[in-house]
């Protein structure tokens, strides 16, 4: 390397250390959340103007990690979505930028055993939902902080979380963002849940957990255990709504009726029992929408890198795809938003 290349490089490494360190002093408790669950937290290889990551050894790569987009000062509202069971933040990395543009703060959480090189235990833990809740809580108490308008969303399991939680934490939340909620699941994966002990056989057919296939930003598989850990999150949603907690507030619903994973049920019955008002974009199933890919973008698609080669492409929803009419999802976001001031 000569010496110019060399003084670039560190030029470089400088720049972007200074660029994390200057970072604004109200995001560093975002920052601390990861402390415990992560060890060890770093410096990010990548560093983008207003998107604060925090990064870790422990991470697959920097792609799986937490952030926030900000500008730089606590704004009036903060949006906080959180990601799906088995994959990352990466999952928001298109509709995240499109609320900033909204002068929105967006807060992209990371919750517990996700994105991780080592996931074993945590996707063996019996205590892993409670420990999702509580991220969940934590985070939402950071966000109220820093905004007088909170909104809360996620995709798939993410989305049950945020219902958990705007169901235990009444008008706290300007609103709810559902993408591909899982409010229900297969029956017969429901059914399985009641039977005593099938916790303990998920742990024994999941084995040792694998986190690294032929997405980076992803699972290669979701866990037995951790499925069941979500079926805890949706009857816990259920029994609330059958023992009187209300809901009271505006609700934006993306989803596809072609989704098998979390059918379309779950979100509809949600909104029935909504007494405030509720904005839907369900994608007709002619469309073929598979649930893990309401969320993804076509750059989001080339950023994957997908590979192929290493899963069965002739088996549905194995290999992911853009969704379609992603762009027209987002629309109709941001007029749910703009309506909903």
């Amino acid at each position: 390397m000569s010496k110019l290349s060399i003084s670039v490089f560190v030029l470089s490494l400088f720049f972007n250390h200074i660029s994390y360190a200057q970072s604004p002093d109200w995001l560093v408790p975002f920052q601390a959340f990861y402390n415990t669950e992560l060890g060890e937290t770093s410096d990010c290889q990548n560093s983008e103007p207003s998107v604060y990551v925090v990064c870790s050894s422990a991470l697959k790569n920097d792609g799986n990690a937490p952030y926030v987009y900000h500008h730089n000062q606590p704004t009036d509202t903060t949006v906080v979505l959180f990601h799906g069971l088995s994959d990352s933040p990466f999952f928001f990395r298109s509709i995240a930028p499109e609320l900033h543009q909204l002068g929105y703060t967006v807060i992209v959480p990371l919750l517990p055993g996700h994105g991780k090189l080592d996931a074993d235990d945590d996707m063996e833990d019996g205590k892993l939902a409670k420990r999702w809740t509580a991220h969940v809580d934590e985070v939402m108490a950071y966000a109220h902080t820093l905004s007088p308008n909170v909104y809360i969303g996620g995709f798939s399991t993410g989305g049950a979380l945020s219902t958990q939680h705007v169901l235990t934490h009444p008008d706290q939340q300007k609103g709810l963002l559902l993408f591909s909620g899982a409010l229900a699941l297969d029956e017969s994966v429901e059914g399985m849940a009641g039977i005593w002990g099938i916790k303990s056989l998920a742990k024994l057919l999941d084995w040792s957990y694998e986190t690294q296939g032929p997405n980076p930003y992803k699972y290669p598989e979701v866990s037995r255990h951790s499925a069941f850990m979500l079926t805890e999150i949706i009857f816990d949603v259920r029994d609330k709504l059958a023992n009187g907690n209300k809901l009271n507030l505006p609700i934006f619903s993306a989803h596809s009726e072609a989704d098998s994973t979390t059918p379309i049920k779950g979100v509809k019955d949600l909104i029935k029992q909504n007494a405030g008002p509720s904005e839907t974009f369900f994608i007709d199933s002619s469309y073929q929408v598979c649930h893990a890919d309401l969320v993804v973008s076509e750059s989001q698609l080339i950023d994957m890198q997908y590979d192929a080669s290493a899963v069965d492409a002739s088996e549905a929803c194995k290999v992911p795809k853009a969704n379609p009419q992603h762009a027209e999802m987002i629309t109709a976001l941001v007029d749910f938003l703009n309506n909903n001031k």
